[in-house]
């Protein structure tokens, strides 16, 4: 009987000493939790920081200061991601472009720029165990931590509802790496409504200027010899060449500004896979495929009533034929891969 007493008191002390050292753990982690600055000096802190960077750089011990840390009267959007080449996140790199881009017109817009919002990268190379301890197993991923209580489920940017194109089969790493769709998701976690600004594209402009001064200096130096304008075949090839970019889509590019290529987790994509946006690339693309469908089709028409040898004929026909059927099939597969549920195809799936 005294064996059996004694031995339920060793257990029960055991116990004891187990909730003991339990408690004194979650107090510890509690305490770590803990700020150790005060509201004011945490918030002067992160504007001094947002100050000199739109979008904060955080360590583990930045983030549990001042994400973490309590208590908080502002929000903070993070981003966590992983931009070290070694890690492979080839879409990483343009997400951290879009979102510096949100940050950027956040700051530097007086209307709406307040202490009240904030913005943070997390890299894995520099914060793996926020990582862990948030349970993301993938980048980028946009969460907003509010100011008062934890993230819940739709503080997780959602990017099928929040992706600029609104249908469902746009793919999602278009829409994770839209600086509106960012800008729409923040406005609606945090009240507060971004206009995005985008850096001025000059390529656009430059062209025009060298188009212009090329343009200029041929007429110069014909000055004295100006019956090409009368040349009804320069007139044809330059209103092919208007229709041609005009089909092709480069007033949409000069009013969207899209990107040239599409970083995606299987490399570079040149043609964007929704049949609501489209790539620079995919414009010239698109140009040269109706350049050669046209071309073949000249052939045809010139094989038809030319007036040279028969075999000359022939072959113009066979050529013509053959770059129509080819090209028009490649055109067409384009359009299929972007129209999702078209049925039909030549040549080419």
């Amino acid at each position: 009987m005294a064996t059996s007493t004694s031995r339920n008191i060793f257990v029960f002390s055991i116990l004891l000493v187990f909730l003991a050292q339990w408690a004194a753990f979650g107090n510890a982690s509690k305490r770590k939790e803990a700020s150790t600055l005060s509201l004011a000096e945490r918030v002067q802190q992160l504007t001094d920081l947002s100050n000199k960077r739109p979008v904060i750089r955080m360590n583990v011990a930045k983030f549990n200061e001042y994400v973490k840390g309590t208590p908080r009267n502002y929000s903070v959007v993070a981003m966590f991601t992983a931009l070290s080449p070694q890690r492979g996140c080839s879409i990483c790199g343009a997400a951290n472009e879009e979102f510096t881009i949100v940050a950027n017109s956040f700051r530097f817009n007086s209307q709406v720029f307040s202490n009240k919002l904030f913005f943070a990268l997390v890299d894995f190379d520099e914060a793996g165990s926020i990582f862990q301890s948030m349970k993301l197993y993938t980048a980028p991923v946009f969460i907003h931590f509010p100011a008062k209580g934890k993230p819940q489920s739709h503080d997780k940017m959602d990017i099928q509802r929040f992706g600029v194109e609104a249908e469902a089969v746009a793919r999602w790493i278009a829409e994770r790496t839209d600086v509106q769709a960012v800008a729409r998701w923040i406005a609606e976690r945090t009240d507060v409504q971004i206009r995005v600004f985008r850096p001025p594209n000059y390529s656009g402009t430059m062209a025009l200027i060298i188009v212009s001064i090329v343009v200029g200096g041929l007429l110069y130096l014909k000055r004295n010899n100006l019956e090409f304008l009368y040349n009804r075949h320069a007139w044809g090839l330059a209103s092919l060449f208007i229709v041609f970019c005009m089909t092709s889509g480069q007033m949409w590019n000069q009013i969207r500004g899209p990107p040239v290529v599409q970083r995606t987790q299987n490399g570079i994509s040149y043609i964007h896979r929704s049949s609501q946006g489209q790539l620079v690339v995919e414009t010239y693309i698109v140009f040269l495929l109706s350049s050669a469908i046209t071309l073949g089709m000249i052939l045809v028409i010139e094989a038809g009533k030319g007036k040279a040898d028969i075999r000359k004929r022939r072959v113009m026909l066979v050529a013509g034929l053959g770059m129509f059927a080819l090209f028009f099939g490649m055109i067409l597969s384009i359009f299929k891969s972007k129209a999702h549920g078209y049925p039909y195809s030549f040549i080419m799936s």
